[in-house]
């Protein structure tokens, strides 16, 4: 059971998202996702791309091998 303050919390939050445009949230979207890396990158004492590179093997864990993810390591 949630309570009635997280419901206003996600209530307050979706109506800032609905007023934004597009462009807003893309870069609102874009910010979060730096924001995240740089995080990443101070918490593991990572360069950017040693982060990324990182990052995008933690995601291919447990996934099938495919024709297009061995492009991209090109």
């Amino acid at each position: 059971m949630r309570s009635r303050s997280a419901d206003a919390v996600d209530r307050a939050r979706a109506q800032r998202l609905a007023a934004m445009t597009p462009a807003e949230r893309v870069a609102l979207a874009a910010r979060l996702g730096e924001e995240g890396l740089t995080s990443y990158m101070t918490l593991h004492r990572l360069d950017r791309r040693a982060a990324v590179a990182r990052i995008k093997a933690a995601r291919r864990l447990g996934r099938r091998p495919s024709a297009s993810a061995e492009a991209d390591e090109r």
